[in-house]
């Protein structure tokens, strides 16, 4: 047991190593590649030159929101599927991506709001908004929010949520050509006011997700099992439910919605340290911005001078993965 546990360590270890080498790529290469010791030197020795300019004000706060969003997504579509006990849930199922375009969309529309920055706070509070409302709805009835129950809300709230979304957009232009740019997914724009904004919320929704690892655990006995261990089972959901939110919410804010990260690396973290969400919630930690940055990565070099957005990227690079988790096998019942 011991030897295992020291095993796995070492594997996250790795992982973090693999983050790291992500996040140099990320600082050194697109419309144009920079040298490792530029980019080195950029933050031991800042010279002021063009090269130590874009990797200290574009690249850098890019590549933070592209580690905290990954990790955002990971943690979230972790505990999504430990809290629906559906390994095909991801963190969409809650509404949560549909009320945060929501939230931009009116933003757009009735505000007037142009920046990035003012996006995130009302792609935030449609978030938020949305999964109150899931949630509300699922709770109603005998035996509280059960996992089946928030799924449906989620969908049918999903379906009105994006039905509104396309009424307001079909009457104001110019709010879907904003839309349009946000709503694709991608990091590229973001500067170091997104990063302050959103890094509150990832810490909070990040401590909140890995102190569910073993509420998770736990769960997943069923709730009837649960119970009889001593749990409280609704308030055990609504923990970890409110950590997706807060999750989702700002990975969905600050970066749009990009599918496929919170739903397949789960699934890949499951594969490498088995059922137990101790080692799941940090490996999905670790591996989700690793996906992400190298997805942002690729997306930059093979579109030069210009760029794949990396919402699409994920899409193309998580699909064939997903795919071949499902032959293998690896989807069993949480």
């Amino acid at each position: 047991m011991v030897a295992g546990a020291r095993l796995r360590v070492v594997g996250l270890l790795g992982a973090v190593g693999a983050l790291g080498v992500a996040a140099l790529l990320s600082l050194a290469y697109g419309s144009k590649s920079i040298p490792l010791s530029t980019v080195i030197d950029a933050f031991r020795h800042f010279d002021g030159s063009n090269d130590q300019l874009v990797v200290r004000d574009l690249r850098a706060p890019r590549t933070a929101v592209g580690i905290g969003v990954g990790a955002a997504l990971g943690l979230s579509g972790a505990v999504m599927q430990g809290v629906t006990r559906n390994p095909l849930a991801d963190p969409g199922i809650l509404g949560i991506e549909a009320g945060a375009g929501l939230g931009v969309v009116l933003g757009i529309h009735v505000f007037g709001i142009t920046g990035l920055t003012g996006y995130v706070w009302f792609a935030f509070a449609g978030a938020g908004l949305a999964s109150l409302v899931v949630y509300l709805l699922g709770s109603m009835g005998a035996g509280g929010a059960s996992p089946v129950k928030l799924a449906l809300a989620g969908a049918a709230l999903t379906a009105l949520l994006s039905s509104l979304t396309s009424a307001i957009l079909l009457t104001d232009v110019m709010a879907l050509d904003r839309y349009r740019f946000w709503a694709v997914g991608s990091l590229s724009g973001r500067d170091d006011d997104v990063v302050v904004q959103v890094l509150p919320f990832l810490l909070l929704g990040a401590a909140l997700a890995l102190a569910s690892a073993r509420l998770l655990n736990t769960m997943a006995l069923g709730d009837d099992v649960a119970r009889s261990l001593g749990m409280r089972v609704p308030v055990a959901r609504t923990l970890a439910a409110l950590s997706v939110v807060i999750l989702c919410g700002a990975a969905t804010a600050a970066a749009g919605p990009i599918g496929f990260v919170g739903l397949a690396v789960p699934h890949i973290a499951r594969a490498i340290c088995g059922p137990d969400y101790r080692w799941i919630l940090p490996w999905s930690l670790v591996l989700a911005p690793t996906l992400l940055l190298t997805a942002d990565v690729v997306g930059r070099l093979v579109a030069r001078p210009g760029e794949v957005q990396v919402g699409i990227v994920t899409a193309l690079l998580g699909a064939p993965v997903f795919i071949a988790l499902v032959r293998r096998g690896r989807l069993a019942a949480l």
